[in-house]
């Protein structure tokens, strides 16, 4: 079994949700006392979300290179970002760490091809919704046009992310207003929705939905330790 390496703490509520997919994983796949193997680099994420909020890219890239560093010197083989959001600067971790990355969006677009959907909702951080970077590698890779709620949706989506999910807070009138969203999407023509924030799965599930929904952690989280385990 290989080494994954994590990059987590953004937020660590998503990141206990990748320590046992994958520990349960490697379990149901090799049996008895299996577990998986990792290296794990936790940030303090009020660091990173303030980067965030200024726009200071720079900075973060600078934070999530030198980290990316340790855990390939601590011994990892691939490396796994644990959040859609700082896939932001994929390419420059990779190239710090020097070893394989596994993109969450290359995990993402196997799923949504396979169950051959066409219009998938994207919910995630507004950096993921508005910037290029994770619905550019889904058009441009992959073919996948994504689609995002109105302004106003966005915003919604983002602030639960960040004022509730990330502080470990799952409410009931927030996870209504997550289905009002999908819904009018998918009255507007979605036929599919992508969790594309590490935390969302905290709050809905594929049993909300009568429509197909692709969970980002967990397909991660399986891409990593079929790369592990060479599937």
């Amino acid at each position: 079994m290989k080494t994954i390496g994590l990059i987590g703490g953004m937020s660590w509520e998503s990141t206990v949700v990748y320590y046992q997919l994958l520990n349960r994983m490697a379990r149901e796949r090799l049996g008895g006392l299996h577990s998986a193997e990792l290296l794990l680099w936790s940030f303090d994420f009020a660091e990173i979300e303030a980067l965030q909020a200024a726009g200071d890219w720079e900075a973060a890239t600078a934070r999530m290179t030198a980290a990316a560093a340790a855990v390939a010197r601590g011994g990892a083989d691939c490396i796994v970002i644990c959040t859609n959001t700082m896939h932001k600067m994929a390419e420059a971790v990779e190239a710090a760490a020097g070893l394989p990355l596994i993109h969450i969006a290359d995990a993402t677009a196997s799923a949504v091809k396979a169950a051959g959907v066409k219009a998938p909702l994207l919910l995630a951080t507004g950096y993921t919704m508005e910037q290029d970077f994770y619905k550019g590698r889904l058009k441009a890779k992959h073919g996948i046009d994504v689609r995002v709620p109105d302004a106003a949706g966005r915003k919604l989506v983002h602030d639960i992310i960040y004022d509730e999910l990330c502080q470990g807070i799952v409410s009931a009138p927030s996870k209504a207003r997550y289905l009002a969203i999908v819904q009018q999407a998918v009255a507007d023509g979605a036929d599919s929705v992508i969790f594309g924030c590490t935390e969302i799965d905290l709050l809905v599930s594929a049993e909300d939905f009568d429509i197909p929904s692709f969970d980002t952690t967990e397909l991660h989280a399986r891409a990593a330790l079929d790369f592990a385990l060479g599937a």
